[in-house]
């Protein structure tokens, strides 16, 4: 797809994923924005995937670490033909839905882990492409995880093993929008500067604009090229990215949308929901 084709498209996600907190009265809507380019650059460019075939074998797998996120996800995959009918004839966080408040694998056609226990994504991704390794195919396990969700300690366990397995198909995007749901991530515990722990480990690291697809583009490509050991991109984002009163505003980490509000959103995001 072309740059314009991918902002336009995660302009569609996002909205849908708004509109999925707002009709199910429940969600993460900033979190689920902050990460939106990333995600419509992962489904509509850069994964290997058969949505008719969702178990396929070789396809590259994800891990949504912040699970509560998933909103964005779901409406990727509605919009890549998962589901086989809109996304609107789904229901977010409801009893029995196909879409829970969290990814759940078996459940939602297109999810490969279950996740939203913060902290557990890494160490997953390590484990898929372990077996990557063993049963001698070619995929890319990508792991997108917060910021704040790195205090979490098994986070290193994963780092450590994935670097002293030489895992290179493992690339984790860090969603560094500098907030968690008690404040900001310097407040609560400091980002340590999160590219040089990453690479007291071993791992291969950049820094890129979480918004810019020729930057995640690139990014991607130059992470495939470390064929020897995992990378990180450490993406700078904004939470709640595209909407003017959701944007840097803690607020909106959890949270439900008014009648009025979601006018706003359908305005700013370019009119009604597919």
């Amino acid at each position: 797809m072309t740059t314009e084709a991918l902002k336009k498209t995660a302009r569609k996600l996002r909205l849908e994923a708004i509109r999925m907190v707002y009709e199910g009265g429940e969600g993460h809507p900033g979190p689920a924005l902050s990460i939106g380019d990333i995600v419509t650059a992962l489904y509509f460019e850069i994964m290997r995937l058969r949505p008719e075939e969702p178990d396929w074998p070789d396809r590259d797998r994800l891990v949504l670490s912040k699970g509560h996120a998933c909103p964005i996800v779901y409406a990727a995959l509605s919009e890549r033909g998962y589901l086989g009918k809109p996304v609107g004839d789904f229901h977010l966080r409801q009893l029995y839905s196909t879409f829970q408040g969290h990814p759940t694998m078996g459940k939602t056609p297109g999810i490969d882990m279950t996740s939203g226990s913060l902290g557990n994504g890494i160490a997953i991704g390590a484990g898929m492409a372990i077996a990557g390794q063993l049963g001698h195919r070619n995929y890319d396990v990508y792991v997108i995880v917060g910021d704040g969700e790195l205090q979490e300690g098994i986070n290193w366990e994963g780092i450590n093993l994935a670097a002293a397995r030489n895992l290179g198909h493992l690339i984790v995007f860090v969603d560094r929008n500098g907030w968690q749901s008690g404040g900001t991530v310097d407040e609560i515990l400091g980002t340590n500067d999160i590219s040089r722990r990453f690479e007291a480990f071993g791992w291969h690291t950049q820094s890129i604009d979480g918004h810019d697809f020729d930057a995640i583009r690139g990014a991607v490509e130059n992470a495939k090229r470390e064929s020897g050991r995992p990378s990180a991109i450490i993406c700078d984002c904004i939470k709640g990215k595209g909407l003017s009163f959701m944007e840097n505003n803690n607020d909106w980490h959890k949270g439900v949308l008014t009648a009025e509000q979601y006018q706003i959103a359908q305005q700013e995001l370019g009119g009604e929901p597919a």
